[in-house]
């Protein structure tokens, strides 16, 4: 009998190891994600701009708003006459560029990640709302967002915040407008694809009501392309506000936006070009790290995207 129950013990045990033995969601999902090494690398920069913004007041070693009389226009360090008083020399009008690069930094995140999430909130609802509250809805958001994206970005952000007047606050509703089309579309392309599945059907034979459906079943399968999507939004918005900054309808000045940094320094991109240079290479970093970030979402939540 000792012998028997042994036999019938041996394969539960081994059954319990390998389950126990298999790696937690996270594990697994961050073991994908770093087969892109590109991905990581994106992580690490992106996680280096969130710092320098996140503790822009112990880094920075001037107030973006300070203004140097004596060293107007100075030389960045690597230039003739530059010092390591100002390390990445100083505009125009004696602004540390440093010190305005990383308080930037905190103004432009602060954009793409507001308009993201507004744009994934209200987004998710109306696609989900799309999809699942009956014909009549489905056709009206559908229009509304159809009728957004025929305008081009752009001129659809400019004319939003020229109605409203050029601020932080609006320059937030002008790209949030712009992009919550690409929410709305996704959510409901994806939701659809979900309403005919079993677990669905099984669902609403349960007596499930639509509210805990559309948000406690359907959206949970619908969240991949969303993150993904989430993730590349940050830095399309930092783009568009960028180019409000530069345009003047951004961010007004003294606030240390990069785009209207960008905006700023045009009259010297020929006498001193790293005042115009130092803005676009802090914009052309920190986009790519987040879509290089963006890319290795796609991998490690897609398995058909996974590298063998």
């Amino acid at each position: 009998m000792a012998a028997d129950a042994a036999t019938i013990e041996t394969p539960i045990g081994e059954e319990a190891q390998a389950v126990l033995a298999q790696p937690s969601p996270l594990a697994s999902f961050w073991a994908a994600f770093r087969e892109n090494r590109g991905a990581v690398f994106g992580l690490a920069v992106f996680g280096l701009v969130v710092l320098l913004a996140l503790a822009a007041n112990v880094v920075a070693p001037y107030s973006p708003i300070e203004q140097f009389r004596d060293a107007v226009r100075a030389p960045p360090v690597w230039e003739a006459g530059g010092s390591w008083r100002f390390a990445l020399g100083t505009d125009g009008d004696g602004h540390d560029m440093l010190s305005r690069l990383i308080f930037g930094a905190r103004v432009s995140l602060f954009i793409g990640i507001s308009v993201m999430c507004v744009s994934f909130v209200i987004g998710v609802a109306l696609g989900l709302a799309a999809a699942m509250a009956g014909p009549i809805v489905d056709v009206a958001v559908t229009r509304v967002m159809d009728l957004i994206m025929a305008v081009p970005s752009l001129v659809l952000a400019v004319l939003v915040v020229a109605v409203l007047g050029p601020s932080l606050a609006n320059t937030i509703i002008a790209v949030t407008i712009v992009y919550l089309p690409q929410y709305v579309r996704l959510t409901r392309a994806s939701a659809l694809g979900e309403l005919n599945k079993d677990y669905v059907t099984a669902a609403r034979v349960a007596g499930v009501g639509p509210l805990r459906l559309a948000y406690s079943t359907v959206l949970p399968n619908c969240l991949a392309p969303l993150i993904v999507q989430a993730a590349l939004g940050v830095s399309s918005a930092i783009l568009e506000a960028a180019a409000l900054g530069f345009l003047g309808l951004g961010a007004q000045p003294p606030t240390p936006e990069w785009g209207t940094m960008l905006a700023d320094a045009r009259e010297f991109i020929r006498s001193d070009p790293w005042i115009v240079t130092l803005p676009g290479l802090a914009i052309l970093i920190t986009v790519l790290a987040i879509n290089l970030t963006g890319d290795g979402l796609r991998d490690a939540l897609d398995p058909k995207m996974r590298r063998s």
